[in-house]
């Protein structure tokens, strides 16, 4: 009879643990929870009760959530079973915002999983630190202006590791890194996107490994005025940027403004936008049809750019280092981008350059292309390239000062390809 009790007593405890699906100090949490398809509304109060140092196992299979929200913890890990096997679906969101939202956590990990079609942005995490997000696949089914504007999305956060992710179908960028310090973007790739990456107002950023293809931009170095920290000391290598070409579908309030993304055009490979401090060697960017770079200056999208000069903001991109890439462009402009407004100025650049050299005999537009504002119309300064723009790329049709100031007064403006100033010491 005792051995029958123990036995009972043995089995009552499992069934115990598995009703309530919590196990204690296994891989370096306190608690370890798991749920499988079916828990939605167990696992969406659990991520509200959670407590500091808690695991939360989701088991494969597919998912179906209003939103998931996590705040003001410590040491957390949300992961499944692999980005195909572990799927949380929000197409039935009732409302906008996010799909996952994680607020002021220090130590969020999250990884192995699929999540997909929320109305707002698929995965924010905002104010926090040392966040891993690994092996995620943050994707909408439609890419087009209905899709939320991130796929993956810190911000205001420090420590960030984004590895082995992917992102597809954001209507602004599927990897964005906003308003932090110290991360990490390798091994991910985005396609779909307006911008397949984005590295806005942060500092001591490495983007290095990555794919981002068959977006409307491959890859954005923006800083913009009235956010809370200046970027720079970025440095972007070994990625591969190609064929983004697609048409901007940014969402309407994007186009126009020196906030939005829909001021991409739609072939452009790197953007480099009043930003300082920047490194971009050692890249394959190929196929980007518009232009394979661009270095441009707050000036170029707000003409009053030098009103918002402050300490978190400066308008003009200096400090520049462009070298050891391998560019190749094909041979005409991407069809959409004679529909948008700043594509309409590229292809007038290459077509004011062959009107003003018949020895170009109908080149494609420069690989590089500098607005050419510097400086030197804040203090009246006369040098040649007083801003530190370094290029070190070998090959013809190379670069081009655009001349940007001009560009408005067709019989004094004269974009230029003499990069003698611009060459690195």
């Amino acid at each position: 009879m005792k051995h029958i009790s123990f036995v009972a007593g043995f089995f009552m405890a499992v069934l115990f643990l598995s009703c309530n699906q919590k196990v204690e100090k296994q891989d370096g949490y306190t608690t370890e929870i798991s749920y499988g398809p079916g828990d939605e509304s167990s696992i969406t109060e659990a991520f509200l009760s959670l407590k500091d140092s808690s695991s939360i196992l989701l088991k494969a299979g597919i998912y179906k959530f209003d939103n998931l929200s996590i705040a003001q913890l410590k040491h957390i890990l949300i992961r499944g079973e692999g980005y195909d096997k572990t799927i949380l679906d929000f197409s039935a969101q009732s409302q906008g915002g996010e799909g996952i939202r994680v607020t002021d956590v220090k130590g969020f990990t999250i990884t192995d999983m699929t999540i997909r079609d929320s109305k707002g942005d698929l995965i924010k995490i905002n104010k926090c630190r040392d966040v891993i997000i690994r092996n995620l696949h943050a994707t909408w089914k439609t890419a087009d202006s209905s899709s939320g504007g991130y796929a993956i999305y810190p911000v205001l956060c420090k420590n960030i590791l984004i590895e082995n992710c992917y992102a597809e179908g954001s209507s602004d960028a599927g990897i964005y890194v906003g308003q932090s310090d110290s991360a990490i973007v390798k091994n991910c790739k985005a396609a779909k996107n307006v911008a397949g990456c984005e590295i806005e107002n942060t500092t001591n950023a490495q983007v290095y490994n990555n794919e981002f293809y068959n977006n409307t931009a491959g890859f954005l170095m923006f800083d913009l005025p009235d956010l809370s920290k200046r970027g720079g000391h970025i440095k972007a290598y070994n990625n591969y940027f190609h064929d983004n070409n697609s048409r901007n579908f940014a969402k309407a309030g994007s186009f126009g403004t020196i906030s939005g993304v829909g001021n991409a055009s739609p072939g452009s490979g790197v953007i480099i936008l009043a930003v300082s401090n920047v490194e971009l060697y050692n890249n394959r960017i190929i196929n980007n049809n518009s232009c394979s770079i661009s270095i441009a200056s707050g000036f170029a999208v707000d003409d009053k750019a030098a009103d918002k000069i402050k300490n978190e903001y400066f308008p003009i991109s200096q400090n520049i280092k462009i070298y050891g890439n391998t560019i190749e462009m094909g041979k005409e402009f991407p069809a959409p981008a004679f529909e948008h407004h700043i594509g309409k100025l590229l292809v007038a650049i290459e077509q004011q350059l062959n009107i003003l050299d018949a020895q170009r005999k109908n080149k494609r537009i420069p690989f590089i292309m500098y607005d050419g504002i510097s400086t030197n119309i804040l203090n009246r300064g006369t040098k040649l390239n007083p801003d530190s723009i370094c290029i070190q790329q070998p090959g013809d049709n190379v670069f081009v000062n655009a001349d940007f100031l001009n560009i408005a007064k067709p019989a004094i403006w004269k974009p230029v390809t003499d990069m003698t100033a611009f060459n690195c010491k």
